[in-house]
């Protein structure tokens, strides 16, 4: 039996299916199978972006407030 290698997927790929996902016009599992993906890894990235852009804004605030 031949080991398979991990897929590599690229910062745009994931947000372009993190924004897919956030637009809410197909379901998880729709996205899942357009691009070959598992639904609970959508959802993996999806809570990833959420949280690293509330930090971001968070930061640019705490700048903004600085100046």
């Amino acid at each position: 039996m031949e080991k398979r290698s991990r897929r590599k997927f690229s910062s745009e790929f994931k947000a372009k299916v993190v924004l897919e996902a956030l637009k809410e016009r197909s379901t998880i599992e729709e996205l899942a199978r357009k691009y070959e993906l598992h639904p609970t890894q959508i959802n993996l990235w999806k809570k990833e972006a959420v949280s690293n852009l509330a930090r971001a804004i968070a930061l640019k605030l705490q700048l903004l407030i600085q100046i």
